[in-house]
């Protein structure tokens, strides 16, 4: 049993884990370290119910200890923390790459305790415990990663009450080896942070032969280019130690990229347009199996597109007939969003019964003008609705 919870870092992944398991185990008890004005804002927001000034004094009579800082300092910690824990104590962290955290905490943690690895997929714009949400890591991917020597076969059973306690917070744990994590994030999320911030470099520098400052250039360009340099806003300070801690894996990624870059240079330069077209195809059948869902949805969600006009009310009347069906939205994300035109709502459901959503969407469109379901990818069958207020978009995994 997990009652007394120490989170070294209560920002926004700590104090969004305290949050969000004030909630759901509100007997138990959560302390917290980190900055005197980061606790007391923390205190202030019922994140924690005890504050500690250092770390050894937050680990004791711990059942459970959470690593929440930046990379560089979980090592540290470890080793501060490592000689003080009280036997039986589970300690994992939420740091974006897994195998030096996993060997340090198999060199310098005693036997008495159980160390898992922990990412959960999942954040925010804006960092601090002002931005804390106990909704972070709803439907977010939860990687956990066994230490070095750890026993695969018992890791459900050893780590049970860890395990339950992340899902409380509305996160999927899923098993990898921290070297498996650390190629895989290396490829899915620390190259794009990489390519975002080459390609808004690239295009500032476009008119420079002109003697433009970038101007122009960055005035021109459009959803595409935002959808892809959106991440190249974010602040170097969370990414020093990731570049650093998972070097290797990002190298290797960035250099299958170029191979794949040099590949259709190739073919540009030899005019081949068939190679060309075979490359988009390949590109987006990969696109396409990504999960909808922004937090890496481990299956398949039913999806429905809805084209919405710029006008108040809008929102309203859809969750409104969701609520009415009683359909549980899973995901919601506006697309395509332009002043004054409309813009497009994604809405993904859990529900696979593709007849609700498409009477719950003929609703929604026959209900306010210039408000239609995107046209159809075959999921939904054509029918007379259909034809009065648009076909559907739909994509409907198959029944289990």
């Amino acid at each position: 049993m997990i009652d007394r919870i120490s989170i070294l870092g209560t920002g926004l992944i700590g104090g969004s884990l305290a949050l969000s398991w004030q909630e759901h185990r509100p007997n138990g008890t959560i302390v917290g370290h980190d900055r005197p004005d980061v606790l007391t804002a923390a205190e202030e927001r019922g994140a924690i119910d005890e504050k500690a000034a250092d770390p050894v004094t937050a680990v004791e009579d711990a059942d459970l200890v959470v690593l929440a800082t930046p990379l560089a300092t979980i090592l540290k910690l470890l080793d501060t923390i490592g000689g003080h824990l009280p036997e039986g104590c589970f300690v994992t962290d939420v740091g974006s790459v897994k195998q030096p955290v996993v060997d340090q905490a198999t060199d310098v943690l005693p036997d008495h305790v159980q160390f898992l690895g922990g990412h959960p997929m999942a954040g925010a714009e804006d960092a601090g415990i002002e931005h804390a949400d106990p909704l972070l890591f709803e439907n977010a991917v939860y990687a956990l990663s066994l230490p070095s020597g750890g026993d695969e076969d018992a890791f459900g059973e050893s780590y049970a009450p860890l395990i339950d306690l992340i899902e409380t917070t509305g996160a999927r744990p899923l098993h990898l080896a921290p070297d498996r994590h650390d190629r895989l994030v290396a490829a899915m999320s620390h190259l794009p942070q990489l390519l975002a911030v080459a390609l808004a470099n690239t295009a500032a520098e476009a008119d420079d032969a002109n003697g433009d400052d970038g101007t122009l250039a960055l005035e021109l360009a459009g959803g595409g280019f935002r959808d892809m340099t959106r991440i190249a806003a974010s602040p170097f300070s969370v990414w020093r130690d990731i570049l650093v801690g998972n070097e290797g894996a990002i190298l290797d990624a960035m250099s299958s990229f170029r191979r794949t870059l040099r590949r259709l240079r190739n073919r540009l330069i030899e005019n081949d347009l068939d190679a060309l077209e075979g490359a988009f195809d390949d590109a987006r059948r990969a696109r396409d199996a990504v999960p909808g869902d922004t937090k890496g949805f481990l299956h398949p969600l039913s999806e429905v597109y809805v084209k919405a006009p710029d006008e108040p009310g809008v929102l309203h009347d859809l969750t409104g007939h969701l609520s009415d069906a009683e359909l549980n939205v899973k995901d919601i994300e506006l697309q395509t969003v332009r002043e004054g035109t409309g813009g497009t709502f994604r809405l993904a459901f859990a529900d696979r019964t593709g007849g609700r959503l498409r009477r719950v969407a003929s609703r929604v469109a026959g209900d306010r003008r210039g408000c239609d379901v995107l046209p159809s990818t075959g999921a939904f069958e054509e029918d007379s609705d259909s034809q009065r207020w648009g076909a559907t978009r739909c994509r409907l995994p198959p029944p289990r």
